[in-house]
Parts: structure tokens; sequence; C-alpha cells
């Protein structure tokens, strides 16, 4: 099937079209599941504080990217919720929604009045998903969660990086991501009990810790069989060889997986090497794993006499797995990530255009779109007390009161 151009139309409908979502979460797990939805049609009312959700604070040259990206396709409703007449509006908002998203510490919630079991009788079909660091009971509940301490604990630092230094925390927000990726993945199980099957609502508890143990493959069970903790091999693997990071003539660097019995047969093949495979150390990938340094030498010395353009050309001839390790500015310029529309320039009333990841996935039939910007804080609160049946005097003087919030200079 031909690649479709991607949709920036503010009309694009989305599988989600009817879903209605009350994200009172905070920081990045939360925001990652709501724009997932949101990507796909969802109508995501994002519930910020009087300062706003804390990915607007975190800033580049003076733009919010983290939250213009991961909060595009959102409304904003900005409610200062340790005020009681804030819980009424979010009350009398409950009914309207499907899906209402947290992540404040456990407890929390129910100190505010919105307990789970409470938002369930306004609302029986209701999926309330909600997030923390290590889940709502257990001994480290009340523990703060942040995904660093989480990445931490979960053992993927433990054998991240290189044996001779310290454990390697990731560059990224790896616990929150794989957390949000799992929980848009839960709430629509969720809503398919309700809406197919007839099912009540129901909570769903989603730490950060269980999903990204979830991914960090079969450790337990391999430490149970063999007694072996997996140890630091930086690029390297301990299940099939080659596999590593190679230094090229240009100081440039390659990426090469030879993970199958007849791919690392055509890479001994290519490089002039035919003998390695009649080699002992050699033959099998378990031989190979066991010298995986002597082949990586083998390899390594073969590459660094070309540049990365010149190995990717040559080790893609010998269908040979290879691929060039990109920074950003790379990605930018490449053709495949430009026909494909992997990177979004959406339009910015601040940098004239923003780059962004795009939709994933791609649905060939009932495809995501970016519909519109990240909102200003609050720049919906008016439409959404409206919709509640509140009247212009009631708006303007919840404003006044500051128990809603909307940009500064509007009147």
């Amino acid at each position: 099937m031909p690649l479709k151009k991607r949709d920036y139309t503010p009309a694009a409908r989305g599988p989600l079209n009817g879903l209605r979502v009350l994200d009172l979460s905070r920081l990045f797990a939360g925001n990652v599941l709501t724009q997932v939805l949101g990507d796909f049609g969802a109508e995501v009312i994002k519930v910020e504080p009087p300062e706003g959700d804390t990915l607007r604070a975190w800033q580049t040259n003076g733009v919010s990217t983290h939250w213009k990206i991961y909060s595009r396709n959102k409304q904003s409703l900005a409610l200062d919720l340790r005020k009681p007449e804030a819980i009424e509006l979010l009350r009398k908002l409950v009914p309207t929604a499907h899906l209402l998203v947290e992540s404040f510490r456990p407890g929390v919630l129910e100190k505010m009045g919105l307990a789970p079991d409470l938002l369930l009788k306004l609302n029986p079909k209701l999926v309330v998903t909600r997030i923390s660091g290590w889940g709502q009971d257990g001994p480290y509940a009340q523990r703060p969660g942040f995904g660093t301490v989480i990445e931490g604990m979960s053992g993927f630092a433990s054998f991240n990086g290189f044996a001779d230094r310290e454990p390697v925390l990731p560059p990224m927000y790896l616990a929150d991501g794989v957390a949000g990726l799992y929980g848009a993945s839960a709430v629509m199980i969720a809503l398919r009990e309700v809406e197919h099957n007839g099912g009540a609502g129901q909570v769903i508890d989603l730490p950060l810790l269980d999903p990204l143990f979830a991914i960090l493959s079969p450790q337990a069970a391999n430490y149970r069989l063999t007694g072996k903790v997996k140890p630091r091999t930086g690029s390297r693997s301990t299940n099939s060889a080659p596999r590593n990071v190679y230094r090229c003539q240009d100081g440039k660097y390659v990426a090469l997986s030879g993970s199958t019995q007849g791919m690392a047969e055509r890479l001994l093949r290519a490089i002039g090497r035919p003998e390695l495979n009649d080699d002992p150390r050699f033959r099998t990938n378990a031989a190979r794993v066991k010298h995986s340094e002597e082949l990586d030498a083998i390899i390594g010395e073969f590459i660094r006499r070309h540049t990365q353009a010149e190995n990717v050309t040559f080790f893609e001839k010998a269908e040979v797995t290879v691929g060039p390790i990109y920074d950003v500015a790379q990605i930018l310029e490449d053709p495949h990530f430009i026909q494909r529309e992997i990177v979004a320039d959406y339009p910015d009333p601040e940098t004239t255009t923003l780059p962004m990841h795009h939709v994933v996935p791609r649905l060939a039939g009932t495809p995501g779109s970016i519909r519109h910007r990240a909102p200003d804080l609050g720049e919906h609160s008016r439409s959404i007390l409206a919709e509640l049946g509140l009247d212009e005097a009631a708006c303007v003087r919840l404003i006044a009161d500051k128990v809603v919030f909307e940009p500064a200079g509007r009147k």
C-alpha cells in the first residue's frame, strides 16, 4: 500500500473520536499516555494547577518543547484543586468522561475527595488510571517515584554500560515513556471491557516500575537457572555475536548485528575471512558469544579501514545488517525520515515550526493526526465550564476568586 501524506488538518477525526479523557497527571508518563490517545482523536482535557503542568517549565532557549510535543491535541482547564469549588467542578466533569488519568502520590486522590470508589459512583463506566512510581500498595508505595530511581531499582542500570565503569542510567525518560505506552494499551483494554462486553469501569494501577521490568528480557528466569547476574557488556549482547558498535575511519560509528547463523557466516565471508566459519571459536553462536572480544577485534579492524558511508554501502550489498549511528542532525537530513515524515514540522507561534515525532503507530484506514498545537495554560477553561452550564458571570467570578485560571491578558 502506498504511503499516504500525513494529515495535519484540525478536522481529522481519528478512530478515538468521542472518547473524553480527564488528564490530571503531571510530568511525563501521563502526558505520553494521553498524547497517544489524543493523536488518535480522543478529546483530552488537561486539568492543570495554577502554575501549569511541570512539563511547561522544561524549556530549551525559552521554549517549552516537552510540553508542546507531549500535550499536542489537548485542551487545558486550569483549576486550583486545593479549593472545594474546583473539586466540585471536577466532579461535574467526571460523568461526561470515559477515562481519568492521575499521577499523584498514592492516597492524595482520596484526600482530595476524589477516591476511585467515589468517582465510579459518579460514573460507573469510568476507567481510572493511577500512575505512580511503585504502585498503589506495597512497602514502597509512599516513596517518591521518579523515573531515575525506577531505572536504577528495576535492574536496567545494573546491566547498562561497560563492565569496568559505573552503571549507566538512560539519557531520556525511559521508565516514564514505557509506562505511558503500556498505559495507553491498558486503557484501551479496560475501555473494550466497558464498551464491547458491557462491563463496569475499573481502576488501572500503573506504576513506572512494573512496565520497565517487564521489557528487560528474562533476567529473573536466567538468574534462577544459572545463579549468575547479567553483567554489563557495553554494546555487546550476551545472546548473540557479533553485535556491537564499531568505529569507522572518519571517526563515525556503525551498529552491526550478525544475530543469525547465516548472517554471521555472510559477514565473515564479506570481510575476506571465510575460514573463520570453520574456526571452533566462531563456528556457532554460542562459541562466538564466548569469543566475542576476539571476533570484534577482527571485524573492527576491517571497519576501521573504511568511512561510515563506505561501511554501510559495503555491508548492505553483502546483505549484512548494519546501520550508521546517527545524531539528531543526521536524522533530520536522512531521506527515509523525510519521505516517511517520521518527524513532523508542525506550525508553532513561537518558533514558526517545531519538529516533533509524528503519530505512532500508522493506521492505514483510520490514521491519527496532529490536529492542533499544545494549549496555553487555561486556554479552554471558559469553554469547558460553559459546557457544564456555567454562565459568563459564574465564569468571571470563579476566575476572580482564583478557582479557575485562563491565559493572561484575556478578558
